[in-house]
């Protein structure tokens, strides 16, 4: 009987150990993996897609890296001009990046026309001045300004005895005969600024013949800013040329770079109403980014007054920020009373064809 009362018990148990082996095991829900790092992560990469001259300093951009858990990427793609042309052809549905930063008011309406950017109202927006603010539907958050000016060489008129130009009307005299260099504006961002500048001044109707008048005069075209400044220049030593289309803040940053050497800029600005260009810079959230929550956190960031007063040292322009603080050397940036200015929707509509229009008058 034992052996039988053992053997039904083995019989029971292992029936009991079939049943329990066939149940299946709960299946938990897999949570869907997430674009955002968390704190305890490894860190995200962010991807800013910018010009060739944008700059931050490395302390100032750890900060922001540190605080959010994340790399930042700096994909730098040209000039402006190209950086945006490349995430237009890239298009919304698979940007090149999460951040754009460079887009400029010559460029705001095909940058906004192409839909490339979510609206986001930045944190820090309401403090910035209503002129920076160019976009009504938030999609593209102002960053910086300057002006886009001539610079001219104070030794060189010093001992001509000659009044550097105060307009641009000035510069068709003939004093100033052979004296300018500017920028091809098909090639150049100051080139097409100043081209900008000459038909708010002279109007549409009118602005060729402020160039005929210039080309006359001889005026120098170069492709490039880097080459009209520091090649044909009389202050770098390598050109003829004391007139340079430039910046306003190019005077201070002469000063800058000397490392204590000067404590005067070897150059002025001509401010004369009408004779310098505001340019305003934008950065926006691409639609469909990878890491959406961290690029508008990476938007606030760029208006906080630690990257703002990191500016004019870094990209020498301006803050938009008005609690930014200026370094000293910046009494050097002079800013014009009344800068030219042209309603967006207008550039946009006429851009190309004023372009090509001043490639037939100046360069044929």
């Amino acid at each position: 009987m034992n052996k039988v009362l053992t053997f039904l018990i083995i019989i029971v148990l292992a029936a009991l150990a079939a049943c329990q082996a066939a149940t299946p095991t709960p299946i938990q829900p897999t949570a869907a993996p997430s674009t955002e790092p968390s704190p305890q992560g490894s860190p995200a990469e962010l991807v800013v897609v910018t010009h060739d001259s944008f700059a931050v300093s490395e302390d100032v951009l750890k900060e922001f890296e540190n605080a959010n858990n994340v790399k930042v990427q700096i994909l730098k793609s040209g000039d402006a001009g190209a950086a945006l042309n490349k995430a237009i052809l890239a298009g919304a549905a698979n940007p090149l990046g999460d951040v754009f930063f460079g887009v400029d008011n010559t460029f705001l309406s095909r940058a906004t026309k192409a839909n490339l950017f979510e609206p986001y109202r930045a944190q820090g927006l309401d403090e910035i001045p209503a002129g920076y603010k160019r976009d009504t539907e938030f999609r593209l958050t102002p960053i910086d300004y300057g002006y886009v000016c001539l610079n001219y060489d104070k030794a060189w008129f010093k001992e001509k005895h000659l009044a550097p130009p105060q307009t641009l009307d000035d510069l068709t005299k003939a004093e100033y005969k052979s004296l300018l260099v500017v920028e091809n504006p098909a090639t150049s961002s100051p080139g097409l600024a100043f081209l900008f500048a000459s038909i708010s001044h002279f109007g549409a109707d009118k602005y060729l013949d402020f160039w005929k008048a210039l080309r006359a005069n001889d005026v120098a075209i170069s492709e490039g800013w880097e080459d009209a400044y520091y090649n044909k220049s009389t202050w770098s030593g390598k050109g003829d040329r004391p007139l340079v289309v430039s910046y306003a803040t190019s005077p201070a940053a002469e000063v800058f770079f000397s490392d204590g050497k000067l404590t005067e800029p070897p150059t002025g600005n001509v401010l004369g109403d009408g004779a310098c260009w505001i340019q305003i810079e934008f950065a926006g959230v691409f639609k469909n980014a990878k890491h959406p929550e961290l690029a508008r956190k990476f938007i606030d960031f760029m208006l906080s007054t630690k990257f703002q007063e990191d500016i004019p040292t870094q990209m020498f322009v301006y803050p938009v920020n008005p609690n930014a603080k200026l370094p000293d050397f910046y009494k050097f940036a002079e800013k014009p009373k009344a800068a030219a200015q042209l309603d967006d929707a207008v550039i946009d509509a006429n851009r190309d064809a004023w372009i090509k229009a001043w490639t037939q008058a100046v360069l044929r």
